[in-house]
Order: structure tokens, then sequence, then C-alpha cells
């Protein structure tokens, strides 16, 4: 419910600001003729535009799941954000036509700066910042790639409004050529734009791997569990914003069912912590049917994850006490692999 609301409201935020800011700076261009000005009204039409959509999206997305979406809509929030970029090329292309047209036949006029249109931008440039901080704290904090390509469309709008009060401010002091370059400018960062949204989406619909720290937090805490004494075929990928993942563990043949089962179920339930991840599939590979294997990749994050948690840098991602300080060491069984340091005699737990 949290996610939900707090979705919804930057949905809202995002429209009603828009909204606001395209109507100041339509009234500011038709009063000075400003072509920069005029390129930030554009813009602002396009962002209120694609913000109905990203809107109507959110509200899909939050939706709670059915019969037919059984885990739940959020993975179309990658598309609302292609949407949006659509949006952003379209707002960008038009800018760009316009601002060439205009410099190529060298019918610019002298003027176009007032006290208001600086105000409009510089207002702008301060919303478009609060805009900002909002949405990205939203997007990251509930995994939501809509919000977080709306946040980086409005930190773009910033460095666009600062490149048009330029112009506006040129064109006042006896520079007009200055209006049409800046708003130029403009059209690159909104273009810029789009493509940092359609690159920073892609991977959420081709189902790429996630962040090796991330991929490294998994096998950490696969391998944490006293009865698990390796892991290979860790597989994890995009579904939508989510993370899908399988994996092998590798236990002692001895045991019961039931105590297989109660590992695989502690494990599932380590990795479904994590924050990104949906879905957790593992299956157990017994010593004794020769299924314990050499995996390079799962070695490399075993021992990627424990200088990560050292370092305690920005990759580092938490985890549990109960699973902190792992070791992996490859004895003569289970040489190759991703393991414990536990000698290859250790036998299941008994109850």
């Amino acid at each position: 419910m949290e996610r939900k609301a707090a979705v919804r409201r930057i949905g809202v935020a995002v429209l009603g600001i828009n909204l606001l800011l395209m109507v100041g700076k339509g009234a500011v261009w038709a009063s000075t003729g400003s072509l920069a000005v005029g390129s930030e009204a554009v813009n602002s039409l396009t962002d209120s535009a694609y913000s109905l959509i990203v809107l109507a999206g959110l509200y899909l997305t939050t939706r709670p799941p059915d019969f037919e979406h059984p885990h739940g809509h959020e993975r179309i929030e990658p598309f609302v954000s292609l949407f949006v970029a659509a949006g952003v090329f379209a707002a960008g292309g038009a800018v760009l036509w316009r601002s060439a047209t205009t410099v190529l036949s060298g019918n610019v006029a002298a003027g176009g700066s007032s006290p208001v249109a600086v105000a409009v931008l510089v207002a702008t440039a301060v919303a478009k910042y609060l805009l900002y901080r909002y949405c990205l704290r939203v997007g990251r904090a509930h995994n939501s790639p809509a919000v977080v390509a709306t946040a980086v469309d409005n930190r773009n709008d910033i460095l666009t409004a600062t490149a048009a009060l330029v112009g506006v401010i040129g064109a006042g002091v006896g520079y007009p050529l200055l209006d049409p370059l800046a708003a130029g400018v403009v059209s690159f960062g909104i273009l810029y734009t789009g493509v940092e949204i359609v690159r920073d989406n892609v991977n959420y619909l081709v189902g790429a791997a996630p962040p090796e720290s991330l991929r490294a937090e998994i096998v950490r805490r696969a391998l944490s569990h006293p009865d698990v004494m390796g892991a290979h075929d860790v597989v994890a990928h995009y579904v939508g914003p989510e993370i899908d993942v399988s994996l092998h563990i590798e236990v002692e043949g001895a045991m019961t069912l039931l105590e297989a089962h109660a590992i695989e179920t502690a494990v599932v339930r380590s990795v479904q912590e994590i924050d990104a991840v949906d879905d957790v599939f593992v299956h157990v590979d017994p010593r004794e049917l020769g299924e314990w294997k050499a995996d390079e990749e799962t070695d490399r994050l075993a021992d990627y994850a424990a200088p990560t948690e050292e370092a305690g840098g920005d990759d580092a991602v938490e985890g549990d006490d109960a699973s902190a300080g792992l070791e992996s060491e490859a004895d003569d069984a289970t040489a190759g692999h991703a393991s414990r340091s536990d000698d290859a005699d250790v036998g299941p737990a008994t109850k």
C-alpha cells in the first residue's frame, strides 16, 4: 500500500507542476517572442502530455495481483518509461528543427528578454530540481523504473532551463543569436534525456542480468546456510523491474527429504529478502549423485562478496547479521566450484 500511494502521488505532482510551468512559459513566450522560452514551453507541453501517460501507467502498475497477472502489474513500468522517452524525443526534435531553421534563415530578431522571462526560467530550474530529488528518492526506494525515468527527465530540464536563461539574457544585452542557439542546446538536452531513459529501461525488457554486486549478494546468501556446501548454475535476470533467480545448491545426500526441504526454503527466503528479487527457484543437488560441478562465474561472485562487505562502498549490499562473515574455500571434493570452508566430511543437520 505504501508503494502504491507513493508512486501515484509522484504521478499527480509531476503532472500538476508541468501544467503550471507550461502555462507560465507559454504566457511569457507570447509576450516576449523568445525562442528559448518558446522551446521550454514546448518541452513543458510534452512533459505534461507524457505525465498523463505516466500517471495512467503508474495507476496500472500499482494494481494488486489478479488471476491473469498473478505476479502483479509492476512489469508494465518499463513500457511506461518508453512512452516517456517517445514524448521526449518528439519534443527534442521539434525544438531542434525550429532552432536550426531560425539560425539558417537569418531571421533573428533582437529583444525577447524581460525580467518575467528570467523569473519563469529560474522558477523552472528550482521546481525541476525539487521534482528531480523527490522522484529519484521515491523511485529508488520503491524500485520504480518509471519514476526514476521521470527523475532523469526532470534533472535534464534543469540544464535546459539554464541554457534557455542564457539565451534570454543574451538576447536582452544585444546578442540575439544566443536565443536560437540556446534553444538548440535545449533540444540536445531533451534528446539526451530520451536516450538515457531508453538505455536505462532496455535491460528490464530484454531480461539482462542485474549488477554484479547484487549477483554476489545472492551467492553469499545461498552459501551462508550452514548445510550448503556449494552452489552452481546461479542465474539472475530482470523480468520487468524485478529479478528472478534460479540456482543449484550442493548438500550432503544422507539427509532426509524434510531436512533438504528446510534448507531449500531457508535459502529461498534469504534471497527473497533482497528488495529487487521476486521469484527464487532453488534446486538441491546431493553429493552422491555426482552433480556437484565447477562453476567459475559462481566462484568469482563468491570471492567478490567478502571484500564488498568489508569495503562498505556504494556497491555493497546489506545482508543479514546471521549470514555475514562467510569465507569461501574449495576442498578436494568440491574443488573448482563455490563452496563453504567446511571439511568434506561434514554431514547433514540432525534433529
